[in-house]
């Protein structure tokens, strides 16, 4: 239907997908009770890595009408999160200089 917030998209109508973010927050729900579960700060956690790809179709069929009959087909999907614990930042040791390299040749001149 109409809804005030599409305006901003310049579109008259707009939907929310309800299913499919249900799905997701169960996901990231798992994800911090897996991170729980392996002894992980969960503060400091941070998702490096989420991948979703094509699965194998669900394949039901459905009756039409004169005696046929039609695939009725669901897309499904693997959705994968990976979740690091982040690290405070490690400073950088002060630099020495580096003479200029020689090759095996120059060096045996």
């Amino acid at each position: 239907g109409r809804h005030a917030q599409c305006k901003l998209h310049n579109a008259p109508t707009g939907r929310w997908p309800l299913k499919p973010t249900t799905y997701m927050k169960q996901l990231l729900v798992n994800l911090e009770s897996n991170c729980e579960s392996n002894h992980l700060d969960v503060d400091n956690c941070v998702i490096t890595h989420v991948v979703c790809q094509r699965a194998v179709q669900g394949r039901r069929r459905t009756y039409r009408a004169h005696g046929r009959i039609t695939p009725y087909l669901s897309s499904n999907c693997h959705v994968e999160f990976f979740a690091t614990e982040k690290t405070p930042d490690v400073k950088r040791g002060a630099e020495e200089k580096k003479g200029v390299r020689l090759t095996k040749k120059q060096a045996a001149r």
